[in-house]
Formats: structure tokens, sequence, C-alpha cells
């Protein structure tokens, strides 16, 4: 039988170590970094991003080519979304590769900075792109707010759209300094959401194929500085030519203020 202290000591014991994880979590969550340094946000800031845009080819979508220009993204103007909440507007402006060209206008998207996350509203819809706490391994739905097969809405026939909602974003790596399109950054945080493929088309042609890869980079006191999106899909049967559908966009920052 235990004597009335083992008990005690047992107890207190199990309180204290309670008390230490709780402790250790409690501090764990406070010394990560707010989202808000990592897509800073106000009127007048931009970044210029050059861009590689993988399309299916024109004529019959039998292979894929890449396009390249320039695109800035500049904060416009700090508005309330829909929901009531304060936002920023962001245009965006295109240019050719070397952006030697006129800027022209392509279109505009929202960014709502909240409390613990980051929310993007870009053609209808919604991705919370930036969570807390920024700690290696966390991750969320960032997707969550997505409808089923979302690229639908905009002429992709995909299939591989359609459990996107379900995605894990996840803090994956932090790096104190990485070099990215021959720019050295400081304190960048690598946010993973898929990294999938099945099969080789050009190995093999006659057989179905696809590729899935989405993942950013954001620096600190800078915001984006790099991202990947490839969501493509090769059908084959017997009685059409094999045809690729879907998209691809890899683009890094190149100048900012």
């Amino acid at each position: 039988m235990r004597t009335f202290s083992t008990r005690f000591f047992l107890i207190f014991s199990v309180l204290t170590l309670g008390l230490i994880s709780c402790s250790e979590e409690k501090e764990e969550w406070i010394a990560t970094e707010p989202v808000a340094e990592y897509l800073p946000l106000q009127v007048g800031k931009y970044i210029t991003y050059r861009v590689d845009s993988l399309v299916p080819n024109p004529a019959f979508n039998t292979s894929l080519e890449t396009h390249s220009y320039q695109v800035k993204h500049v904060v416009d103007a700090a508005i309330t979304d829909n929901q009531g909440r304060p936002s920023y507007r962001i245009y965006r402006l295109i240019n050719n590769a070397a952006g030697t060209g006129p800027w022209t206008a392509s279109g505009s998207y929202f960014i709502t900075p909240l409390t613990n996350q980051v929310e993007v509203v870009e053609n209808n819809l919604r991705f919370i792109k930036l969570r807390e706490p920024m700690r290696e391994g966390f991750t969320w739905k960032g997707n969550a707010y997505l409808p089923n097969n979302p690229f639908e809405a905009f002429g992709y026939n995909l299939s591989i759209d359609n459990s996107m909602g379900t995605w894990d974003y996840t803090y994956d790596l932090f790096e104190p300094s990485t070099v990215i399109g021959g720019q050295t950054y400081e304190n960048v945080w690598t946010v993973e959401q898929i990294d999938e493929f099945k099969g080789d088309p050009v190995l093999y042609p006659r057989d179905y194929a696809n590729k899935v890869r989405f993942v950013e980079k954001y620096a600190k006191n800078i915001g984006l500085v790099y991202r990947q999106l490839i969501l493509w899909e090769y059908e084959t049967n017997t009685t059409a030519t094999p045809s690729y559908t879907g998209f691809g966009i890899t683009m890094w920052m190149v100048d900012h203020n």
C-alpha cells in the first residue's frame, strides 16, 4: 500500500510535469513571429516578379510551352472586404520578360490580414496563405474555403483539383539565409502545399499522367519572393490525340520597394 507521502509525491510530479509542458507550449507559441512580418502591407508597396508561365501549345495541346514576362503587384488602397474586415486591394501590372515595355493592367485581388492569419481572395477564390504559429511542421487547411474543382470556372476540365480543400499547408523549412533567382534573402519560410505526379508523357506518351506542385516562399519584411504552381493533366484515349490541360506558373522576385 502506498503511503500518503508517496501518493502526494506522485500527484505533485504529475502536476509539475503538466505545468512544465504547458509552460513550454506557451513559450513556443509566444516565440513565433507574427505572420504580418512576412506579408507586410501598406499603400504604395510593390513587388515585381519574373514569371515563367507553362501552357499547352495553342495548336493541339499536345505539348507544354513556356511564356515569360514580368508582373508587378502594387498595394493600391486600404479597403473593407465583403465581410466588413479591413483589407487591401492589390493591382497587377504586366510587362515583357525584360521589363522594358509599358506596364499594362492585368486584374486585381485582395489581401485581408487577420489576428493570426492572412487571407488572399483572387478570382473569387479565398486562400489562407499564412497562419500562426510560424514554426516548422505546423499545418493548416489553406484551401478550406475553395469549392470542388475550383478551376473549372476558368475553363480547366481537370480531375486533380477536386480535393484541394483537403490540402495541408505546412511550414516546411525556415532558412536564415537563402538565394532565390540570384538574390539573397534573410529569414525565409517555405510553405509546402502539395508535390505529386503520376506518369511521364515523354517516356510513356500513350499513358495518362498528371503533375500537381504548389509551394511558396516568404521573406521577412518583404513578402512573397517565390511561387511555383503546377496543375496539369495529360489525357489519353483510343479516339483522340493525347493532350494536355492545365497550367503552371513559376515566379520569383526581381524588385521591390
